[in-house]
């Protein structure tokens, strides 16, 4: 029986797709360190994830059997996927299903902090009352400066127009500007922007990348978000900034060190300053958000395992397959990217007298992906020629059920 293991609670919605393919399904409600995760994925075919549980190449190595992860959020550096590719494994994840919510999140900060509500709402609870105006504005006509024009910094772009602000923003990629955003460099989003967005990805180039050099270039009283990867942004400086003054407000949402489970002890040098916005990494946590990824994720893992599609793999060369009407068996070969490897199955299958009813093959980079249907069995030749193969990585045989 098919079994796949989950950590880190994504919505039940994910059960609900397995177990309707007859996969049996353990939970374990937290994240797991090296070890355990290997002791724990001893029998198990696939592996879904969260953003805490790092998945390294000694994993892959003493879990050969593993055959799929599915990283149940946006972000997969937390899985080592040149390894992952090594191994034959591929790795889904949900790129889109979140987005709203952590464009939401956003904007209810942005809102919070340029109406000073942190400070307001920490003098009522010392029985303070304070109803006053000072440094408190409207949204409208500021200026939002996004670094990182993604799926959640353009879709944010889109919400903060409707709000009247002004948006301008930067990215390493060349970007299609939605609405009236502006793209412009990086030292004009600082000095220029009232309220500045972090939404830049997890790569380890990106460590430290928001630094006291940036935080020095931004305008005086400006505010400052991280929605992104903890790792990205100098907390030491970002404690700096706002006790100086030159930050008015900040909220983060993720941190570089985040703790394991629910209950766990917290520390940051955030901690106790009145005009940052602490969130325990739920930038992506609503249940609507939730059960979309549980949904998406659950269903590209069961489209890989039974139909060998590796549509929206991050890793893995995408073909979308779905057998035709004559296709019985289908073996996927996950191989080396060289040449002449379509030729060699061809004639292998040519030799083993088998015809090929449907074929595909995508590369991207050192790895190939081929897809080959047959109406009838295949010799168990033609799978040892091809386990055998310098190319080789990894093959499976599906059989239509």
């Amino acid at each position: 029986m098919t079994r796949i293991l989950l950590l880190e609670n994504p919505h039940a919605a994910a059960d609900e797709i397995f177990e309707r393919y007859g996969v049996e399904v353990v939970r374990m409600s937290g994240s797991l360190e090296e070890d355990e995760l290997i002791e724990a994925l001893q029998g198990f075919d696939m592996l879904g994830i969260r953003s805490k549980t790092n998945v390294t190449r000694r994993v892959f190595e003493a879990c050969p059997q593993l055959a799929a992860i599915g990283a149940y959020c946006i972000g997969t550096n937390q899985i080592d996927l040149e390894a992952a590719s090594d191994h034959g494994i591929a790795v889904f994840n949900a790129p889109y299903s979140n987005t709203r919510s952590v464009v939401e999140l956003a904007i209810g900060e942005l809102i919070s902090l340029v109406r000073q509500i942190p400070s307001r709402n920490a003098a009522l609870h010392k029985g303070i009352w304070e109803k006053t105006s000072d440094g408190s504005h409207e949204v409208r006509g500021k200026t939002l400066g996004i670094i990182g024009y993604g799926s959640i910094g353009s879709q944010l772009s889109v919400v903060a127009e409707a709000l009247g602000m002004r948006v301008i923003f930067h990215d390493i990629a060349e970007r299609l500007a939605l609405g009236n955003a502006a793209p412009v460099t990086l030292d004009e989003l600082l000095t220029t922007a009232d309220v500045v967005s972090l939404h830049i990805d997890g790569r380890d180039s990106n460590t430290g990348y928001f630094d006291t050099e940036k935080f020095a270039k931004l305008k005086d009283g400006s505010i400052v978000l991280n929605l992104a990867r903890g790792h990205v942004m100098d907390l030491e400086a970002l404690r700096e900034a706002v006790t100086s003054g030159k930050v008015a407000g900040a909220a983060v949402d993720v941190f570089p060190t985040e703790p394991l489970a629910n209950g766990d002890p917290f520390a940051s040098t955030l901690i106790g300053l009145t005009h940052v916005i602490l969130t325990p990494h739920i930038g992506g946590s609503t249940l609507e958000a939730q059960e979309s990824i549980g949904q998406f994720v659950a269903m590209k893992m069961m489209n890989y395992w039974r139909k060998g599609s590796t549509d929206m793999s991050v890793n893995i060369p995408n073909i979308a397959t779905s057998p035709t009407a004559e296709s019985l068996h289908r073996v996927v070969w996950f191989h080396w990217n060289t040449p002449g490897a379509l030729a060699d199955v061809n004639n292998l299958f040519a030799e083993g007298h088998v015809n090929v009813t449907y074929q595909s093959l995508a590369t991207s980079g050192e790895y190939g992906y081929m897809v080959t249907d047959t109406a009838a069995s295949i010799p168990q030749g033609i799978f040892d020629e091809l386990e055998h193969s310098q190319a080789h990585i990894r093959l499976r045989l599906l059989t239509r059920e």
